[in-house]
This record gives C-alpha cells, structure tokens and sequence, in this order.
C-alpha cells in the first residue's frame, strides 16, 4: 500500500508541474484573442507558433484557450485562396501570404488531435482541408523521392529543390493519415528518413537547417550553412514518430556529448568550419541534448521545469520534447 501511494503521490506531482509549464507558457505568450507572441522575433506572431501551441492546448486538455487560438488562427492567417496559412503577422496584419509547410502539418495534426479528444467533428473537416491541401500543393515528387516543400513559393528551383528536414513532423503523418487518407504521408515520412542518412556534413555529420536536394547535395539556404535552430527539432521528432535509430540518433548524441561539461550545450555549428556558438540556446536546447543524452533511455531523462524569462522557441522547444518523451512511453507503434 505504501509503495501505491508514492506512486500516485508521484503522478500527482508530475501532473501538476505540466500544469505548471502549461501556465507560465500561457501566462508568456498567448494573448487573450489566442495570438501566440514570439518574443525572440519582435513579437511578430507565425503560423508556426499557433500550430505549436495548439498542439499543447490538445496535450493539456485546455479547450477553451485551444478554441481561442484556432478561432484567431483561422480568421487571422487563413486568407489565401486555399486552406494554408499564411506564415507572418505583425503590425496588425498578414506580413506574408506564403505559407510555412510544417505549421500547416502542425495546426492540420492539433485539429485531428482536438476532434479525437474532445468528439468535434468540425475540428477534423478542418484539418482535413489542411492536409489535403498539404498533400496536394507541398508534397512532391523528383530525382530524391518524395519531398515536402517549405512553401508554395521560392524553394523549386531550375537547377535543385531546397529543403527543411525539420519539416517533416514524423508524429504528424500517421495521424494526418487516418483523417485523410492517402499513401503519400507514410511515403513521405520513409523518404524523410532515407534523406536523412545521407544529408549530414561537418565534423559531427549534422543535417543543416536547410538542404539544397541538388548534383550534389548540399546545404542551402542563407549562409552560413548550420545545423541550428531548425534541424535541432530533427530528433525530437524521430523520436516522437518512432523513426529513430541508434545511427539516426548517434550525431546529435555526439555533437552535444562533445560539450557535456560546458555551462550551457551550444545551439548550433557551423557546418563549414564546425564553428558553434557560445551563449547556448537556453532550456529549449539543453532539453534536446539531454534527450540525445539519455537515448534510448527515455524513461530515465529528466527535463527542467519551464522557469519565466525563458524566450518563445526555447519555451516550446522544451515543452514539446516532454510531450514527446511522455507520449513515446505511453503509445503503442
């Protein structure tokens, strides 16, 4: 009987330091009319940002702030000619008509999770709209298989297709699957595994934030070319989707191994010099690394709880790779 009541008292205590993360997140970057603020960018507001942060709202069984955040969503960035969203908004208004294809996976997969928890079948015929819409205008076909471009406009080039790994949002598919069904999104999720073990560079063979699907294959996007702030959510979501493996895993295990003991584990290489940085990217970061840390042992690695002062992304960075954890213990494949 005592062993039974500390493991509830234990349940209990981790149940109420989610709710706690969950409020100070609230508390930092949901305003009332449900906009999510980056504080690390102006305080512009994203499609990304709102996919993410749906996505909690389901995670945290919070409908009300769920439904404010889709309602501003929806009236707000969903002004194309199509069910995508526009990506930017700041100053008021729309800063960018172009879409950001992982936010659409994230809001189309946070409306399937919202219809399944809360039996709203309006919330699926929206995702659905979505993903369809995915499927159909991003997901592509050339010399590298099936690719998920980062957007309507300005990645399909003459001469190679550019790239976001961090944009195949593993966990996301098979969900998007069973509210539109269609063999592209296990397709997709495969090829972006078979990508990835051959899309790495630098001293610690990292994929970069973006990648240029040329003869040959390289980085793309701006310079400098980096492993940073995009490709870091690569393992969390290996993990989340059941995709990993020790070899998948192994580079990010080596990179932020290599600086187990510095203050704080860096955000991100160079991956042309293998330069990193050296202010670290907050617990956003240091949530990835001990995840990279303790693989496989997911069971035993113990995250910080979310303190105030933390800035947007390492904020969802660090919520989402519990989720993660958590949900990877709790679902069967």
């Amino acid at each position: 009987m005592k062993a039974i009541a500390m493991l509830a008292c234990i349940v209990a205590l981790g149940a109420n330091a989610a709710e706690a993360d969950w409020d100070r997140f609230k508390q930092s970057f949901v305003e009332a009319d449900g906009r999510v603020v980056d504080t690390g960018q102006a305080r512009i507001s994203h499609s990304e940002g709102q996919g993410f942060t749906m996505l909690l709202a389901v995670h945290y069984d919070d409908r009300a702030t769920f439904d404010r955040l889709w309602q501003w969503t929806r009236r707000t960035l969903q002004v194309r000619d199509d069910a995508l969203l526009a990506w930017k908004w700041e100053n008021g208004g729309v800063a960018d008509r172009n879409n950001a294809s992982d936010a659409d996976v994230l809001v189309a997969w946070a409306l399937a999770r919202a219809a399944e928890k809360w039996r709203e079948p309006e919330y699926e015929a929206a995702g659905k709209r979505i993903a369809q819409d995915v499927r159909r205008k991003l997901i592509k076909r050339g010399t590298h298989g099936l690719v998920l471009l980062p957007a309507t406009e300005g990645f399909e080039k003459a001469d190679a297709v550019t790239i976001n790994l961090s944009y195949w949002v593993f966990p996301a598919f098979r969900e998007l699957a069973r509210v539109d069904p269609a063999p592209e999104w296990d397709e997709l999720a495969k090829n972006g595994v078979a990508i990835l073990k051959y899309a790495y560079f630098g001293r610690w063979r990292l994929p970069p934030d973006w990648l240029k699907l040329g003869d040959p294959v390289t980085p793309g996007g701006t310079p400098p070319e980096r492993f940073g702030f995009d490709a870091v959510r690569i393992p969390v979501y290996l993990v989340w989707g059941r995709q990993d493996t020790d070899s998948l895993m192994q580079p990010y295990r080596d990179f932020w191994g290599h600086f187990a003991t510095a203050r704080e584990p860096p955000a991100f290489t160079n991956l042309r010099d293998d330069s990193v940085d050296t202010k670290g990217g907050g617990v956003g970061i240091r949530a990835i690394a001990l995840l990279a840390a303790g693989y496989p042992r997911l069971a035993a690695v113990r995250l910080p709880a979310l303190e105030a002062g933390e800035s947007y992304y390492s904020s969802v960075l660090l919520l989402l790779t519990k989720i993660a954890i958590r949900e990877r213990g709790e679902r069967t494949p």
